[in-house]
């Protein structure tokens, strides 16, 4: 397959992927700190409550930040949280995505090559806590995605919470090589482009590498040529889907 017919296949699959983001419930989350933080609640349909179902964690990138509780689900971001909730992949892997907004003027995590959480990481986590208790959720299939700024996020989680998530998928990220012996206890699948001019590649390539060192389970996709926008053609990677749900804690 071209490249030119790859990215049309990627840009029409987002397409038919955005309407899914209506689907998501509006709520707001204080607990943990005084400042809320609103997120959209992707509940199964006809889910039943004395099942368990796996839930997935979404973290936009720098574009969704913001409190209207709508644009970490719009045009960029839309891809990463909505391909779990397509009919096809309900159908196949019901599972509750809960999609959090960071504020604007605030990061998922620091920056620079000691990446930790923010405040404001850390509510999210509260709250990925709060919804285990809350709904029928199985503890041992919680996973994360998210690109760019929240790529970061997802190398962050997994060095201070790696007992929390069962599969990461972080894309065009970066996180601190010192934590990969924690990092190796999940399965991680990481994206990034090679000429990427907004998270220089070599923050995938080192973490993948230390993780690796470390005896995790690692795989990495490199797109040749490519820049930073690489999410659309990472989240139709045939394989992604039931590489993640595959996967138990």
């Amino acid at each position: 397959m071209t490249t030119a017919v790859r990215w049309a296949a990627a840009l029409l699959f987002a397409a038919l992927l955005s309407p899914a983001a209506t689907a998501f419930e509006k709520h707001v989350f204080q607990r943990g700190s005084r400042d809320p933080l609103p997120y959209r609640l992707f509940v199964p349909e006809g889910h039943d409550r004395g099942g368990k179902y796996p839930l997935i964690l979404w973290l936009h990138g720098g574009g969704g930040r913001g409190r209207n509780n709508e644009d970490q689900l719009r045009e960029g971001n839309s891809v990463g949280a909505t391909v779990w909730t397509t009919r096809a992949n309900q159908s196949r892997n019901p599972a509750f995505v809960v999609a959090p907004q960071c504020p604007e003027g605030e990061m998922w995590t620091t920056v620079g090559p000691n990446v930790r959480p923010s405040a404001r990481l850390r509510q999210v986590v509260t709250l990925v806590k709060e919804l285990l208790k809350t709904y029928s959720i199985d503890p041992r299939r919680v996973y994360i995605a998210g690109q760019s700024m929240g790529g970061y996020a997802v190398w962050a989680l997994l060095a201070e919470w790696p007992d929390l998530f069962a599969a990461a998928v972080p894309i065009c990220g970066g996180g601190d090589v010192s934590h990969a012996p924690r990092m190796s206890r999940v399965p991680i699948w990481a994206f990034h482009g090679e000429l990427d001019r907004a998270v220089n590649v070599e923050r995938s390539r080192v973490m993948t590498a230390a993780v690796r060192r470390a005896g995790g389970k690692v795989r990495y996709t490199e797109y040749q040529g490519a820049d930073h926008v690489v999410w659309n053609r990472a989240f139709a990677e045939p394989e992604l889907l039931p590489w993640v749900f595959a996967q138990r804690r």
